[in-house]
């Protein structure tokens, strides 16, 4: 019996594993697509942001990417999170007068808690920021117009009047409860404090922004009528359009198509790691016609061959190439890297925008004046010639022309999910790296595998061990008599996201370097 009840478990699993074939999967993803084309045809205007990194599969061409992550919106665990504040998107928005985000979940829900509750807590924190900064701005100019002329016309000076026309309220969607929404309300008031002390640059946002920010929500279950389709501009807010692109089907779908049947599976584009065989969301939209085409019994072998060919051509032009290797249909691709750090192309992740503080032509992103830089060491080729010093933190090394031998370093440093130390016993040697040419005036760029998580940690080091709070370079002066507390931490990571848009390091790998600032040896580095 029990060998029986073995055998049925195994025959479930394979079902299974069938079910979420690889064809399948792309199959989903290339259905859902086409829903977000629909979508995105409603207001042609607004531009649209995947949410990293399901969001990205869903379309073959976005003006930009954001982070927000669902576990920050999950039940009695809400989160606004300064080292994700997605500023960009908000400077975007007050832009083009609104934008649309796109993401998918799987089955059994509608939208992500990404959208159900950690997009709504970020718009109403931000909202509430800027009415604040608003408020100030009103209550300084009736202080400086009463030293001007010692009249006040109250009148026509109300210190509430931002708030009242402001809307700072939280919009969630119906399907939260209110006990949930109430739990939520009474943490904004303190997530508010911590944006305003995160040095977070509120001025600019509300330039930008001349009304308020606030969530609509759009699913396949969404009744939109075509010829009554709202215009943006008339609205009193700024819309966030969040567009789930899943079908939320609470069982396994059997669809067919002219040639070929196939389970439909929702929110197939989750995971990557565990279906994507090293595709990449550029790489299937650029083959999707014919991956589609190929049916089941091909998919899987054309897919390696679209695979192994594009590593094939980035190697010959010197770019970061790793062997791709299948084991049980997961991806095992290069064993130091994290499941955030794999799977993105960099054509999409860095797609700069026109916002003040980038330079949407330049592939790194440069840290305001401090002569520091970081990016994606799979785009170092295209900007040897703007920089003096490379400091590589990838795994792998690469081949950098430079001028001086001395100008670069190899520091092979791996994410904290597979060693929570390998970031802080390399700290070290990247100040002294980085202390030895800042010295001398010289321009440093920072990269590691997708220049998002280590290169953003190994930047904050740097700007909170040799720069001071101006970030001016004094040879770290200014750290050696002061302790970099977590406050502190956050504003020069806020700093560097306030560039670095698409910045997202991981929690172990900011841990890391924390400890690193508050040890005693650290003060030693000369």
């Amino acid at each position: 019996m029990a060998e029986e009840r073995l055998n049925i478990y195994k025959v479930a699993r394979t079902i299974k594993r069938k079910d979420n074939s690889l064809y399948n999967a792309l199959r989903s993803i290339y259905q859902d697509s086409i829903f977000i084309g629909e979508i995105s045809q409603l207001w042609p205007n607004l531009p649209l942001l995947a949410n990293l990194r399901c969001g990205l599969w869903y379309f073959s061409h976005f003006e930009s990417t954001c982070y927000f992550k669902s576990t920050d919106g999950h039940c009695n665990n809400w989160s606004f999170n300064t080292s994700r504040l997605n500023l960009h998107v908000a400077q975007l928005a007050g832009q083009k007068g609104g934008c649309m985000i796109v993401d998918s979940t799987r089955k059994g829900k509608r939208f992500p808690d990404s959208m159900s509750k950690t997009i709504p807590i970020w718009t109403c924190v931000l909202n509430r920021a800027i009415a604040n900064y608003k408020k100030k701005m009103q209550i300084d100019g009736v202080e400086k117009e009463f030293m001007d002329s010692d009249i006040v016309n109250c009148d026509s000076h109300n210190s509430n009047k931002v708030s009242d026309d402001w809307d700072c309220s939280l919009h969630l969607p119906l399907w939260v409860s209110k006990s949930e929404m109430q739990s939520i309300e009474d943490r904004l008031d303190d997530w508010t404090k911590e944006l305003e002390m995160s040095g977070a640059d509120i001025a600019s946002l509300a330039s930008s922004l001349q009304k308020p920010l606030r969530p609509l929500w759009i699913s396949q279950k969404s009744v939109i009528w075509l010829n009554e389709v709202p215009d943006y501009d008339s609205w009193d807010f700024t819309p966030i359009i969040l567009v789930t692109a899943s079908d939320s089907v609470g069982i396994v779908q059997q669809r067919a198509s002219a040639e070929f049947s196939w389970h439909y599976i929702s929110g197939a584009g989750d995971d990557e790691e565990s279906w994507a065989r090293g595709l990449t969301p550029t790489l299937f939209w650029k083959h999707s016609y014919d991956l589609i085409n190929f049916g089941p019994d091909l998919c899987n072998q054309k897919v390696a061959d679209i695979v192994e060919k594009d590593r094939v051509y980035r190697a010959q032009r010197g770019q970061n190439a790793p062997q791709f290797n299948i084991r049980s249909q997961m991806l095992v691709a290069g064993s130091h890297l994290s499941n955030e750090d794999k799977g993105l192309d960099s054509s999409i992740l860095y797609k700069n925008i026109k916002v003040e503080d980038m330079d949407e032509n330049n592939p790194v992103s440069w840290l305001g004046s401090t002569s520091l830089a970081l990016g994606s060491i799979q785009l170092v080729a295209n900007c040897c010639n703007e920089i003096d010093c490379l400091l590589n933190c990838d795994s792998e090394s690469t081949s950098i022309c430079l001028p001086d031998a001395d100008a670069y370093l190899h520091l092979p440093i791996v994410t904290s999910k597979y060693d929570r130390f390998s970031l802080l016993s390399n700290l070290p040697s990247a100040l002294k790296f980085a202390k030895l040419n800042l010295r001398r005036g010289k321009t440093l760029l920072v990269c590691c595998r997708t220049g998002e998580d280590i290169s953003v940690c190994i930047c904050l080091a740097i700007l909170a061990s040799l720069f001071d709070d101006g970030g001016s370079f004094d040879d770290g002066d200014s750290f050696k008599q002061t302790c970099i507390n977590k406050w502190e931490m956050r504003k020069r990571l806020v700093f560097i996201c306030k560039f670095a848009t698409k910045a997202r390091p991981s929690r172990g790998n900011l841990r890391q370097v924390f400890n690193f600032l508050n040890r005693d040896t650290v003060h030693s580095v000369s």
